[in-house]
């Protein structure tokens, strides 16, 4: 039976994102790359989401905080044979010719609130209990008269996540090539994860302060089981 207008769409069975950090002299190229992947990336086989991020150093939340050696690739598959197959495809064997170094996790929805450029990517996946590491991506398209005002008031949440037990990598993501809205996290656990969310006092300020301001038009939460990973980020594997 077909599925009815209004049933929440079926997560994704792999959600994977590539992380690129190329050297100094290659930053012209990836800008390139980041205005020319987005068309053939649009008629990729198996895709049924897919997203090229420009990254941000997680210091100050604000379009200064733009890392443009590090750039990423969000992808969210019908199948894991569609994201294997993209593995050798033209797109990423650029990416990996271009980048000094390369990290790539795959994921599986374990909860997702909101939406993305009017979507929910990752559907609505159904309660389970996982005891693995996790990850939590956050993205919102701020309102603009509400922008400063975000920027002002989330380093504090930027430092308290540094310094987080728990938290084995954290970045910022963002659609465009300067700047980001949103984060990027993984953690030990879900209970280091819900320990950040629910005790981390600025982090608390922030989401009290969400609903009295509306800083956003549009907003996402998702969290992920970590269920594979290569490469390394900033010299280290996140996972080991």
């Amino acid at each position: 039976m077909p599925a009815a207008p209004d049933d929440p769409p079926a997560p994704p069975e792999l959600v994977t994102l590539q992380v690129w950090r190329v050297p100094t002299g290659a930053v012209p190229r990836a800008l390139g790359r980041m205005a020319l992947d987005r068309r053939s990336l649009r008629h990729t086989p198996g895709l049924r989401f897919g997203k090229l991020l420009g990254t941000g150093y997680g210091v100050t939340f604000a379009p200064g905080d733009a890392n443009l050696r590090r750039w990423a690739l969000l992808a969210c598959w019908a199948s894991h044979a569609d994201a294997r197959r993209f593995d050798s495809a033209a797109m990423p064997a650029r990416w990996r010719r271009l980048a000094e170094e390369q990290w790539r996790v795959e994921l599986r929805p374990l909860a997702s609130h909101g939406r993305w450029s009017r979507q929910a990517p990752f559907g609505h996946p159904q309660p389970e209990r996982w005891g693995g590491p996790v990850a939590a991506l956050t993205r919102a398209r701020l309102a603009p008269r509400r922008a400063l005002t975000f920027w002002r008031s989330v380093p504090p949440v930027a430092a308290a996540l540094r310094d987080q037990d728990g938290v084995l990598a954290a970045f910022g993501i963002g659609e465009a090539p300067v700047g980001w809205q949103g984060t990027f996290s993984a953690w030990r656990d879900q209970a280091a994860l819900r320990s950040f969310a629910y005790d981390c006092a600025a982090h608390r300020e922030v989401i009290e302060r969400t609903g009295q301001v509306g800083w956003y038009a549009e907003e996402l939460f998702a969290r992920f089981a970590i269920v594979g990973s290569d490469g390394t980020l900033d010299g280290r594997d996140p996972l080991a």
